[in-house]
């Protein structure tokens, strides 16, 4: 149920690593953020930087109104490894007739259930490889998801200019205003990315930002 508040352009439930990257990348383009999770200490840290952040121990549909995550224009559903939870967020979320929502999944099966909801389902740890390999586009850079005109989800090819060079070293956050939220090398994709993690020949970094930062910076690492 819609309320007479003033609609959000975002609305971010869970704020994992994936979670907070996206809410931070989106609010740094200047973009209306709400975010809710049960991490008190998480909470404090981006308060800052969004429009309006919550602390929610329980998911129900009373809770969620009260937030007024229905009044935002998309919503992102990203509690995928708490199947049960996410399921029934998103079913919640849906029926309070958000305009769109966006679920991450974790697995196939839990991806046709929240499909069947109506929920666009996105898979950021599983199967990305072969997901952004469909995607491919003119430069370096795999789209995965596009939130909306600016902001994507990109697999950038780790390039002879930055091989042996740390994340803390290229420090994509400060100077293009990206955030690394995946590592793959190989057939192996880790979403643990230490700052002091060493760039190797045929890695790839996945990227979340505006699409103009992105080539940028892609342009800087170009051979």
């Amino acid at each position: 149920m819609k309320s007479n508040r003033s609609p959000i352009e975002f609305g971010i439930i869970g704020l994992g690593r994936f979670g907070y990257a996206l809410a931070e990348t989106l609010a740094s383009a200047g973009k209306e953020v709400m975010v809710i999770d049960n991490n008190e200490e998480t909470i404090k840290q981006i308060r800052g930087l969004v429009q309006e952040a919550f602390v929610a121990g329980a998911l129900t549909s009373e809770v969620l109104e009260e937030t007024g995550i229905q009044n935002c224009e998309t919503v992102v559903v990203c509690i995928g490894e708490k199947v049960d939870t996410s399921i029934l967020t998103t079913l919640h979320v849906i029926n309070m007739g958000v305009p769109r929502v966006i679920a991450k999944a974790f697995s196939p099966d839990q991806g046709k259930v929240l499909e069947k909801l109506g929920a666009e389902v996105i898979y950021p740890e599983r199967d990305m490889a072969i997901r952004l390999a469909n995607r491919l586009v003119y430069s370096k850079a795999l789209d995965f998801i596009e939130l909306n005109g600016d902001i994507t989800v990109s697999e950038i090819q780790v390039t002879h200019k930055i091989i042996g060079k740390t994340i803390s070293d290229i420090d994509v956050r400060k100077n293009y205003n990206l955030n690394i939220i995946a590592l793959e090398h190989g057939n192996l994709t880790t979403i643990e990315v230490s700052p002091d993690t060493v760039l190797k020949e045929g890695d790839a970094i996945v990227v979340i930002g505006r699409k103009d930062q992105i080539s940028k910076f892609e342009s800087h690492i170009a051979y």
